[in-house]
Order: C-alpha cells, then structure tokens, then sequence
C-alpha cells in the first residue's frame, strides 16, 4: 500500500541566524525514505515571520502545499492553525520566549505559538522530556498528546582527536541569547590562563567587559558549517553553561567530535549530556568555574567524559529519530483509514 503524501513545514531562515532546526531535519531525511519508505516533500515558509502581513502570507502559503499528514517542524507554531486538524504533527524546540519581559508580547507568543496550535494539532512532538513538561505546564495539555522525539546530530561532525592544551585551552562558547549566559561565562574565566572563542556577533557592552577582565578571546559570526566544525575542533573544551535550552545541540556536537563539555544542572541539558558532562549551576560563576577547573586539571575526569560522550551521541543518530517519526506517521495514517472504514 503506498503511503501518504507527507509535507515538512520549514520557517523562511533569516539572513543571519540559527538553522538547526532545518539541518537537523534534512539530516534526518537521508535515512528516512530507506527506512520508512515515506517521501516527505519540503515546504519552505515564503516570507520571514516577522510581523502580522508575512505571518498571513506562511499562513496561506502553507494551506495550499498541505497533504495528507503535515507537519510544522518548529518556530512557525501559528501556521498549523491553517491546517487540517487531523493528520498536523507540530514540532516545539522550547518555550524561550515565555520569557518575554513585555507581557503583552508574551501573551500573544502563548497564544498563538503554543495554546491555540498544540490544542489544534492532532499530536505534538517536542524534542526533550524538559520541553514536554514545559508544554504541560504553560498549556495543561494532556501528556498523552505529546510524544518525545529528539533531535538530532548534523552530519559533518565527526570524531577528530587532539591533545589537550592544559596550560592555555582553548575554550569555546556559542551564542549570544541571553539564556548562553556569557557574561557569568566572563566571570567564571578571571584568572584562568586560557582562550575564549565566541561563536555569536557580541555587543559592544560584552568586548568592553571581556577587555576590562582582561580574557584573552576572539569572536566569529554568520560561520559556514565546516567553519563551525573546524571552531570543534580547534576548541579544548566546550563551556555551555545555559540557563535555558530546549534541547543543547551543542552538548551533542562537541561529544561527537569529541571535546569534553561544561554545561548546566537544569533544564534539557543534563537529560541531553547524560553521564557525559561535567554539570554546573549556571546561576553560579563559582560553580561554572569548578567546573572548568576540573576540566582542565583532572586528566583521568576529562578522558572519561570524552568517552563517554562518544557512547551518549549514539542515542541521536539520524536512524533511530527517522524510525520514531516514520512510527508516528504510520500511526496517524492507521488512524485516518480506521476512521474512513468507520463511515
């Protein structure tokens, strides 16, 4: 029996900006059709979403590619509202924005990104357990109707060995959000002999405060992918001591190649890391900074957390998340024929 058609709803990428969510689901579509024998066809939002009129424009945009099963792989949330009910699966990374400081805004963003399009999808995937109960706790919805899908590494990282550089490492943090605490990451390095390289276009306010703490660093922006890869792999340790993340792709990529992390005690993180980080409390400099200390001074605790880092990765290959969307799909197109054979 052939399958359904199956349409991935993609946001319009900003000239500058994060696209993991897009990487990580065309990583996935090369082992998918193998293993499902589905063929998602990729529809691409027309218009940035920024503003009412271009939201209206995705809106309309996505009405007209719709299929038999649809779904909004992430950020667009408001667009599923102009689909059909049954059959839309919508994809929610994290509630970040729930952290709106006007509350106006924030009203508008619960509105209209998670209350009205997780109560119109017929099922709701989020990508951490910390997602999932985040979606509980802003929407009341039933646990039942949100299925736990990670996300997944991209495909250029690989495993690329170095030796540890104890005395001066190079040390590598990504983004510039408020939630990548850089500026407690500032902190947390005075007095540690070691290079800071921030991936993320820093404000005027953070090089005065890193030339005042006098960090030796650099900092890089807009970077292709190989020149993100290549950041890994000249980096000695990854610091990702976050205060909020829907998932913490960085934790994944930096174990895959095969850099020990820092990263936070709360939120996704710890669910993403497993045993295979050092855990910090990013509200806390001098938590942030035992932590890097220890990475740097105990060689038996690095080498094991670079080890196991190269077991937990396995659990986010493209295979096993194609097989769990291909699961769902197969799910939701028993429910429509048991629901067409009922009339």
């Amino acid at each position: 029996m052939a399958h359904p058609d199956v349409a991935l709803f993609f946001r319009k990428p900003l000239p500058e900006g994060n696209y993991s969510i897009e990487a990580s689901f065309c990583t996935m579509l090369e082992a998918f059709k193998p293993l499902t024998g589905y063929s998602p066809r990729v529809v691409e939002a027309p218009v940035n979403s920024t503003g009412v009129w271009p939201r209206v424009q995705i809106a309309l945009a996505f009405w007209k590619a719709r299929r038999a099963i649809n779904h909004i792989t992430g950020d667009v949330h408001f667009a599923i509202l102009a689909l059909p009910k049954k059959g839309s699966i919508l994809t929610v990374h994290d509630c970040g924005f729930m952290d709106h400081s006007n509350p106006v805004a924030r009203f508008v963003l619960w509105l209209f990104w998670l209350k009205l399009p997780i109560a119109h999808a017929q099922v709701v995937t989020a990508i951490s357990e910390a997602t999932k109960a985040d979606l509980i706790r802003f929407t009341g919805c039933r646990a039942e109707k949100i299925r736990v899908i990670p996300t997944i590494i991209k495909d250029h990282f690989t495993r690329s060995p170095k030796a540890f550089s104890a005395q001066k490492p190079h040390i590598l943090h990504i983004g510039m959000a408020h939630n990548k605490n850089l500026f407690r990451h500032m902190e947390a390095l005075v007095g540690i002999e070691c290079h800071l390289h921030i991936i993320g276009r820093i404000t005027e306010e953070a090089h005065k405060r890193l030339q005042s703490l006098q960090i030796d660093y650099s900092n890089s922006w807009n970077l292709t992918d190989a020149q993100v890869q290549a950041a890994y792999h000249n980096c000695d340790l990854l610091l990702f001591a976050s205060t909020l993340e829907g998932f913490g792709m960085p934790i994944l990529e930096a174990q895959t190649v095969g850099r020990p992390v820092v990263t936070s005690n709360l939120s996704s993180m710890p669910e993403v890391a497993g045993t295979a980080a050092c855990l910090v409390d990013p509200l806390s400099v001098a938590s942030i900074r035992e932590g890097v200390q220890r990475v740097i001074q105990d060689a038996p605790y690095r080498e094991g957390l670079i080890a196991a880092g190269f077991e937990n990765v396995k659990r986010f290959q493209a295979e096993t998340v194609a097989r769990a969307y291909g699961e769902l799909y197969g799910e939701m197109e028993s429910e429509k024929r048991k629901v067409k054979s009922e009339k």
